[in-house]
């Protein structure tokens, strides 16, 4: 069990504010008081200081607890997680939507490993673009779902998965291109292969390229395509271009059969994210996203 002075004083700096966390806490303010002052007598140190308009800052003291509070935190987490495996069985059929770069290039090594060790839950894997996948969730149609693309839906709780970088990829064969790098610009002039509408990938590169002036509109779009398989398959038939998830083409740059285009000040990277309704966690949705945390490729 954590100690509850430290519980008291995380409380307190999250919020910057007593009376807040003796609400939060359930405990009087006083007792919000009195278990500050504590630890501050046992580190011999300020750990809050009063700024203007009565509110309280961390110390430079308060600042590295807090870290080492973090910290803590998370490992009694952790601890109650793997604890609780020991004496629960987990069981039930547990619906997760992809998008469709994680569902064929991210999420199925992970189910490997997960199935490994939860061999009593059923995982059904939906794919569809990020737009569908959200629309599920609202539907109650899956239980969490993996997407790419900007946050966009108040309904929807967002919770970080892993990294992701879109790169401009094109076939090895292709010769348009004659230097190590282009400008911005020089989009607007590529013949490109495009996702379609409601694809997390083309919101992100949207946004991406608004810095520079450049709409979607103003690119030249050969064709616009709803997966990355087709994709990668027409970018070797042909002198197209296309932004593509360094995810997906992993297997393409060691085979030598694509090659990356580098963009001069354009780095396009994007976070895959958790979609859960707000509120308390379906506890299969929790277990699955607790283990991908802990999750070691083979």
């Amino acid at each position: 069990m954590l100690d509850f002075r430290l519980q008291v004083f995380y409380t307190v700096a999250k919020r910057l504010n007593f009376t807040k966390a003796s609400a939060e806490l359930y405990i009087s303010q006083p007792a919000v008081t009195k278990h500050i002052k504590e630890l501050e007598a046992e580190y011999k140190t300020s750990l809050f200081e009063r700024s203007g308009n009565k509110k309280i800052i961390l110390t430079p003291a308060g600042d590295m607890l807090l870290q080492y509070a973090d910290k803590l935190l998370a490992i009694y987490k952790e601890l109650e997680f793997d604890m609780n495996l020991l004496v629960k069985q987990h069981m039930g059929t547990l619906r997760i939507g992809g998008s469709n770069t994680v569902s064929q290039y991210v999420i199925p090594p992970v189910l490997a490993q997960f199935h490994q060790r939860f061999k009593d839950v059923q995982v059904n894997l939906v794919t569809g673009n990020t737009e569908q996948i959200e629309q599920a969730l609202l539907n109650k149609e899956i239980d969490l779902g993996i997407v790419e693309g900007i946050h966009r839906n108040p309904q929807i709780k967002y919770q970080e998965f892993i990294a992701d970088e879109l790169v401009l990829v094109c076939s090895i064969k292709n010769n348009t291109i004659k230097k190590d790098a282009i400008k911005p610009e020089e989009l607007k002039s590529l013949p490109l292969l495009l996702r379609e509408p409601g694809s997390g990938t083309l919101d992100v590169i949207a946004h991406a390229l608004k810095p520079f002036d450049i709409k979607i509109a103003d690119l030249q779009t050969e064709m616009q395509l709803g997966g990355t398989e087709s994709i990668k398959s027409y970018l070797m038939h042909s002198n197209c271009f296309a932004f593509l998830s360094v995810q997906s083409i992993l297997n393409e740059l060691k085979t030598n059969s694509l090659k990356i285009i580098d963009i001069k000040d354009l780095t396009i990277e994007r976070p895959f994210y958790f979609i859960q309704p707000h509120g308390q966690p379906a506890s299969l949705a929790e277990l699955f996203m607790r283990f991908t945390k802990s999750y070691k490729a083979i």
